[in-house]
């Protein structure tokens, strides 16, 4: 298994280009499975993810082709399966979303239910109840989810989600294109890869408004067409290696991104005392000659501040001047990396979903095991600003969601390179 190895060290400093977004690329191809036409995606990141689903996609009988930049065209004409088995969906949660697409184009879908989250529950209730209002017939049988609408189109309706989801959003306005009537999603996800979704659906011929609001009416059509569509860069991304900048004292640019997308990230930062300036597609930061301030932080759905980045500013906290509360509202066990920041030498105490933080001067080298995504990335970071070399395991979690980040780390100036696991257990014999 491959590890991380960061070295503390001087400033990141430089510019580096935001990928694409994960999150929005993945519900877009499954999009496909909406039209027998060629539906184009270009600015896909090169992630397991991605990998994953175009696995899942491939089994269901999708063809897709990858060009030298990435860019994926995929064609649904010849689907013959509407099963999502579990070998597939145990390992990437987001393959619920083939649920909508098969229900509404076959009338039928049989997916795997997901399985356990290492950072909390993400019910599939919701799904299964707008599907269930736009006339499926929905069972669980031998752990999978069966809908089937008899033979008949799915009829619009209107969806009131008990929580805001974006899978679930996603899942139901996917559905709801190729449906007879209009269907409306009261408290629906506002993120910028719904928006995205709903921009492709519409480039394809679908009747989307409302997208970016808490109500998205979708009017059916007969059909969906094919369409040329550019994700959206990944503001998490983005987010990230702003941060990285902050904590370390350097200076950066990032390019390919949509400031607008990370308001309440961008906020944070200048209460924290960084000085930041941006266009329509670049955001520039400089830091303080003295050290960082704490900063509160709330997470919330979006346009608030986001849960994906609530452990890079537990992190920021840990070496910022002061103390500040961390309070997580959207997932109840998110807070793993605390304990592995706790080993580097960080003053945080737990109590429920707050996280009170007290800034150090210096964090310390440890080996550290990341748990998911975002907590492999919080943990990199940590890397590049204790004192001594950081081992950073399971790096399999950071490789889902961040493309090379090893290497745009190294473009900044960081000491970083990542280390075949077999050669870590071979030294070590």
């Amino acid at each position: 298994m491959d590890k991380l190895i960061a070295t503390g060290g001087g400033p990141l400093k430089g510019r580096i280009r935001i990928s694409g977004a994960k999150n929005a690329a993945l519900p877009l191809m499954i999009a496909s499975l909406l039209t027998d036409d060629t539906l184009r995606i270009s600015n896909i990141p090169h992630l397991h993810d991605i990998t994953t689903t175009m696995e899942l996609l491939g089994q269901l009988g999708v063809r897709l082709q990858v060009d030298e930049k990435l860019a994926i065209e995929t064609d649904a004409s010849g689907v013959g399966s509407v099963r999502a088995p579990y070998d597939l969906v145990k390992t990437m949660r987001a393959s619920i979303l083939v649920l909508g697409p098969l229900t509404a184009r076959f009338g039928r879908a049989e997916v795997s239910l997901p399985g356990g989250c290492a950072i909390g529950s993400r019910p599939v209730n919701l799904h299964i109840k707008g599907l269930k209002s736009m006339g499926a017939e929905i069972r669980i049988e031998n752990g999978y989810i069966i809908a089937d609408t008899g033979g008949s189109k799915l009829r619009g309706a209107r969806i009131f989600m008990d929580m805001i989801s974006v899978t679930g959003t996603e899942n139901i306005m996917m559905a709801a294109t190729l449906a007879e009537g209009v269907t409306t999603i009261e408290n629906a996800a506002r993120e910028p890869e719904v928006v995205d979704l709903a921009d492709c659906l519409n480039a394809m011929g679908a009747n989307i408004s409302g997208a970016g609001s808490d109500e998205i009416m979708i009017e059916g059509v007969e059909r969906l067409h094919g369409a040329d569509h550019r994700v959206i860069p990944d503001r998490v991304e983005a987010g990230t290696f702003l941060v990285a900048a902050a904590i370390s004292g350097g200076e950066i640019r990032i390019n390919d991104v949509i400031p607008r997308h990370l308001e309440a990230v961008l906020d944070k930062l200048r209460e924290a005392g960084c000085g930041l300036k941006s266009g329509e597609d670049w955001i520039e930061l400089t830091t303080p000659e003295s050290r960082l301030r704490s900063v509160n932080i709330r997470t919330a759905p979006y346009p608030a501040f986001p849960t994906d980045m609530q452990a890079q500013f537990v992190l920021l906290n840990s070496v910022a001047d002061s103390t500040a509360t961390v309070v997580e509202t959207v997932f109840e066990n998110r807070y793993m990396h605390v304990h592995e920041l706790q080993r580097m030498g960080a003053n945080i105490e737990l109590d429920g979903n707050t996280a009170v933080i007290k800034g150090v001067k210096s964090l310390y080298a440890a080996p550290v095991m990341a748990t998911d995504l975002r907590a492999s990335a919080c943990l990199v970071l940590a890397g590049l600003v204790a004192r001594g070399e950081t081992t950073i395991d399971r790096i399999y979690h950071i490789d889902r969601g961040y493309h090379c980040i090893e290497e745009k780390l190294a473009q900044l100036g960081a000491s970083i390179r990542r280390v075949p696991g077999y050669y870590l257990e071979r030294r070590s014999a």
